[in-house]
């Protein structure tokens, strides 16, 4: 591993612990507020809008003047992200710190651009997931303090503690360097990205985007799930979202060195496992397996990238996965308005259309992939 690559691991891994000390308490601190399941679900979905708007003009920008600049704002950001919801008084400031921090999400782009510029002799599939993984151990850590630490002190006092840890990671991501590519690129800046006359990337990029929206479906109010309908204390919460992290970053490392298209395919059947699990589990083990399984969804995103990135010339990376992670970033838009309408109508019906869309998708997708057109 390099050394700019593994500061990347590190920053990430820093990053993880303190984004997983809340985000899996973020639908219960909104009801905290006094949030319904359907506010919480437009409020998540106008984070996806949040997260959509400056995705390909982050990957665009990426490819002219550099992935590190823009990567490094969005580091900055998001700690200032955190301090808004740490401090906030009112449900308003802390929707407008929640809307901020998916604001940063534009950071997926020229930051998997860097990845692959500074990864060496690994495949791009190999460090896509490494380093992915290495921040999903992080997130191992998060929820198991957060929910510690949510108990004792309250949920408020989660976002405090992990605005403090975002300030270490930035600190190391900061003294990430130059990438060669980044050189090599400044011939090229004359050169315009010509994705959108590309039949095959714009047809991929629709499948990504309903296979997306179908892994998501399951996932904003499981939480609210957990401990409304199943009564599971924030602690216990906390520890099955730490297991979720594991799964993550397990998954990413046992199958990280898959060919893209058929890790992508495998990310949908665990996810379904996910789904099914949540809906039918009876007992605190089996809750726990689902939770495993969720590691398929980051799976598909790390895999759907890599697969992008074999449609496309060098010079285009950071718009293809700009355009992407736009499409991902839909998808959380519609996800948890439609999650948040079915659990209004009965909690469990989530479960039973999600594992029925991600059964169609999966179908679909493997036609697709093995058709001639990708």
């Amino acid at each position: 591993m390099s050394r700019d690559l593994l500061l990347m691991a590190v920053s990430l891994f820093t990053w993880g612990i303190g984004e997983g000390m809340f985000i899996y308490f973020q639908p219960l601190y909104l009801e905290k507020w006094g949030a319904n399941p359907v506010e919480i679900g437009a409020i998540l979905g106008a984070m996806g809008v949040a997260m959509a708007v400056a995705q390909a003009p982050a990957g665009y920008l990426a490819d002219r003047v550099g992935a590190r600049p823009v990567m490094w704002s969005s580091w900055l950001l998001g700690t200032a992200a955190a301090w808004m919801m740490a401090l906030a008084g009112s449900l308003p400031m802390f929707v407008a710190g929640l809307l901020t921090y998916g604001l940063t999400s534009f950071v997926v782009a020229p930051m998997n651009s860097y990845i692959t510029s500074v990864r060496g002799k690994w495949s791009i599939e190999r460090a896509l997931t490494i380093v992915s993984a290495m921040f999903h151990l992080g997130a191992v850590i998060g929820p198991i303090i957060g929910g510690i630490i949510g108990e004792a002190f309250g949920l408020r006092s989660i976002y405090q503690v992990s605005a403090v840890i975002f300030i270490g990671s930035t600190a190391v991501v900061l003294m990430a360097r130059r990438p060669p590519v980044e050189e090599e690129a400044g011939e090229l800046q004359g050169q315009k990205p010509n994705l959108l006359q590309n039949p095959r990337f714009l047809g991929l990029l629709a499948l990504f985007f309903l296979t997306i929206f179908a892994l998501y479906l399951p996932q904003p109010l499981t939480p609210n799930y957990l401990q409304n309908v199943q009564g599971f204390s924030i602690s216990t919460i906390g520890q099955l979202g730490a297991m979720g992290s594991f799964g993550n970053a397990a998954i990413m490392l046992l199958l990280g060195h898959l060919k893209a298209p058929v890790g992508f395919l495998a990310g949908q059947a665990l996810v379904g496992m996910f789904a099914l699990l949540m809906w039918r589990s009876e007992s605190l083990p089996l809750f726990f397996a689902g939770y495993f399984f969720i590691g398929g969804y980051r799976l598909c995103r790390s895999m759907a990238l890599a697969f992008a990135r074999s449609l496309v010339k060098v010079h285009e990376t950071g718009f293809a996965f700009g355009l992407v992670e736009t499409g991902n970033a839909v998808s959380a838009i519609v996800a948890p308005l439609a999650a948040g309408l079915l659990y209004d109508q009965d909690p469990q019906s989530v479960y039973a259309a999600s594992l029925a869309a991600v059964s169609v998708m999966l179908l679909v997708n493997t036609i697709m992939l093995r058709s001639r057109f990708f």
